[in-house]
């Protein structure tokens, strides 16, 4: 970094700048991992549930969860830009938590245009801040100063602190109070960070300046000065590094999509205490972070050790053994799916679970930590921020890639309409303690009434057996054998103001739908005797549901359903091809290895074996 920086005072051995970026940086993860902890299940939620989110498919949930999270990364790379060749990276981060305030805020407001909005200013407030703050950690130090690394470590101690917070805290915010909740107090987080950042501004004085400045320490020729070819090597084999990184993310932020998914509809989270019943699917989140504190200094003794006795320890060797213990995590998820699938409606144990994220932690600690220090010891000084806005992008194409494969492991639902009137419905369904929004005083309130789903249009779902006899589909209702067809009708379209050849292609579309289904099921050998198995779900249409007048008139519900086996075997699929993926790439670096690391032109080898790299270690993007 700067051999300019001036003497301040510290705290236990380090300058008091770097806890000003602690508690910053502590802050911004809390608002980000808690919003991100919520995002798939709010956009999943049905629009008609008690606290109502946009009623998306999960498909198409994780499909907007690998957009989000790609341009929250790709974003870096333009926030690099403007902080090395415009404001410096003090100001670009003071930039940033102004937006990604905004943002958070933004997305308390209950409505679907602040709900896209917000997510798109924390897009901008991410690209602009997250480049750059960990750069400034770097600036407190001189040159050489041995205390550079482990104020790293603390640094990134305190995000996982942050995000292990909040995935907790806000989780069971919007599990009791409801979504909008849980990311109004992920936005005061940001607030109280953005506050820490402004208030601790005179012990940042000689750190992040726009480079040529008086205050920055470099001299502004250095921009203007060509690449020499170590310099090119080394950029190289940094973009080569990238690849890896895409690899890595595409596979361990499955944590936020398809696995937030599954451990919300097949994980047993039932725990039975008067206060909390079971678990909330996003609580499942904070594992990481958790296990991240925990084992961090684990990790990182190990890798010490291991150097100390002449083993290969650079960073490329690091990167492929993380990113092959990572993927080793999945097998976990595939015992979870076989688990699951052993019976009709079945879940699997929370521990499976557990095993999954420690090692995808552990994966991480060896990997992601290593990445950020890579770009430090390899990165002209010049492209600084640039290099790291890269990196970050990278992991944002590695979120992409993770909202591809989440949705690959879902399919596509069978759809129809109810055609059964609510005395029907009665007939297999029954009444129960519904919680329903009324209005006293002006002001929303929660309250009990015991009545029939359908009677307050709720969602209600009814499970079935599935065969085929002769050309015709039959379900029956699950434990009684009752059959259902008269309920709903697969072929049936709405009209409404659709004109007569949109009709026409729609109803042509329901058919070829049917005769999937029934292709499915012969070649599946689905009989009488040998069933598959369906939860066919009922909801009701979410603009109908809006009308006071149709409350309660049993009308405008749809119906949808994915085969249970089918699915089940879907997911096993992804979770096996996710493990084999991961493992055969991380092996393929290995072999490698010698090659890339003459790119590197000896930057890692002469690094002492008493002042170690104390690696940092961040939660799922450093």
């Amino acid at each position: 970094m700067t051999d300019s920086v001036r003497q301040e005072k510290e705290i236990f051995g380090h300058p008091i700048g770097l806890f000003v970026l602690f508690f910053t940086e502590l802050w911004e993860r809390f608002s980000y991992y808690g919003m991100r902890a919520l995002l798939v299940l709010y956009v999943a939620t049905s629009a008609t549930a008690v606290d109502p989110g946009l009623g998306w498919s999960n498909g198409d949930a994780i499909w907007l969860y690998g957009w989000y999270t790609m341009l929250v990364y790709v974003a870096s790379i333009p926030g690099g830009i403007l902080a090395d060749k415009v404001l410096g990276q003090k100001k670009t981060v003071m930039l940033g938590g102004f937006l990604l305030c905004a943002g958070h805020l933004v997305l308390a407001i209950p409505t679907s245009w602040a709900f896209f909005t917000g997510l798109g200013l924390i897009i901008l407030g991410v690209g602009g801040l997250k480049p750059n703050i960990s750069t400034m950690v770097g600036g407190l130090y001189k040159e050489g100063d041995i205390r550079r690394d482990s104020g790293f470590t603390i640094f990134y101690i305190g995000i996982n602190i942050g995000a292990f917070l909040s995935s907790i805290i806000v989780g069971l915010v919007a599990y009791k109070y409801g979504w909008h909740y849980g990311f109004g107090l992920a936005g005061i987080g940001m607030l109280i960070g953005q506050a820490v950042f402004i208030a601790g501004q005179k012990h940042l004085k000689h750190v992040g300046n726009y480079i040529g400045s008086a205050d920055s320490g470099v001299d502004k020729a250095v921009m203007n000065n060509p690449l020499t070819k170590i310099e090119k090597d080394r950029v190289i084999v940094l973009l080569i590094s990238f690849l890896i990184v895409i690899v890595f993310w595409g596979a361990f932020e499955q944590a936020g999509g398809l696995m937030n998914l599954y451990t919300d509809a097949k994980v047993d989270r039932v725990i039975g205490l008067s206060w909390l019943e079971e678990i909330p699917a996003a609580v499942f989140q904070s594992l990481n972070a958790g296990y991240i504190i925990i084992f961090g200094t684990v990790i990182g003794g190990f890798w010490l050790w291991w150097k100390r006795k002449g083993k290969e320890s650079s960073s490329l060797f690091k990167m492929a053994i993380g990113t092959i213990i990572m993927g080793l995590g999945y097998v976990f998820m595939m015992f979870a799916s076989k688990e699951a699938s052993a019976v009709e409606f079945g879940k699997a144990a929370m521990i499976w679970v557990f095993l999954a994220y420690l090692f995808h932690t552990i994966g991480e600690l060896c990997t992601s930590p290593v990445s950020l220090s890579f770009i430090t010891k390899l990165a002209p000084v010049k492209y600084a921020s640039i290099m790291m806005g890269i990196y970050f992008a990278a992991t944002g194409f590695g979120n992409k890639l993770a909202g591809s494969i989440g949705e690959a492991a879902q399919l596509e639902s069978y759809s129809g309409k109810m055609t059964a009137n609510m005395e029907q419905i009665y007939n297999f369904t029954k009444k129960d303690s519904i919680e329903v929004k009324k209005l006293v005083g002006g002001e929303k309130v929660i309250s009990k009434v015991f009545a029939y789903p359908i009677n307050e249009d709720k969602n209600f779902s009814i499970r079935a057996k599935v065969y085929l006899e002769g050309d015709n589909v039959v379900f029956n209702e699950y434990e009684k054998g009752t059959n259902l067809n008269s309920l709903f009708d697969l072929t049936k379209v709405d009209a409404g103001d659709k004109k007569p050849e949109e009709i026409k292609e729609a109803q042509e579309k329901k058919k070829e739908e049917l005769e999937g289904l029934k292709t499915y099921l012969k070649d599946n050998n689905a009989t009488k005797d040998a069933p598959h198995h369906v939860a066919l779900k009922f909801e009701k249409d979410a603009d109908k549901a809006q009308i006071l007048e149709n409350k309660g008139d049993g009308k405008d519900y749809g119906v949808s359903f994915v085969i249970e086996e089918a699915q089940s075997e879907q997911e096993y699929k992804i979770f096996t091809f996710l493990t084999i993926f991961t493992v055969a790439f991380g092996l393929l670096l290995i072999l490698f290895l010698k090659k890339l690391k003459k790119l590197t032109h000896g930057a890692e080898d002469n690094e002492g074996t008493v002042n170690e790299e104390a690696e940092g270690f961040e939660l799922a993007d450093n």
